[in-house]
């Protein structure tokens, strides 16, 4: 028996809803278990490398793009606004990531 051909398409789907259930599981047991938190978000990081695909903004920000650890803003994780920045450090390794805040501009019609 051979196996049922998927496109390239259904592939990333599939991965994408895997990632993000698995990422939500990695913040519901993060206060109970954070290693089974971190093993999570390793778990998503192999699916989502395997199929070649790129992570949404709002999930790549749930762990520390050093140590891959899941971050909880306020456990294991600070979150600060400075000079038109936000920064997101990780108290896990000590990494921090910067993220330029963009400003509105008004429409003068």
């Amino acid at each position: 028996m051979s196996k049922p051909v998927i496109s390239k398409t259904a592939q990333k789907e599939i991965a994408l809803n895997r990632v993000k259930s698995l990422l939500k599981q990695a913040e519901d047991v993060f206060s109970k278990d954070k290693s089974l938190s971190n093993r999570y978000v390793t778990l998503a990081r192999k699916i989502a490398m395997k199929v070649k695909l790129h992570l949404p903004l709002e999930l790549k920000r749930k762990f520390c793009k050093h140590c891959y650890k899941f971050m909880m803003p306020g456990i294991n994780a600070r979150i600060r606004t400075r000079d038109g920045k936000v920064i997101i450090s990780c108290l896990e390794c000590k990494h921090f990531t910067r993220i330029s805040i963009k400003k509105k501009v008004k429409n003068e019609s």
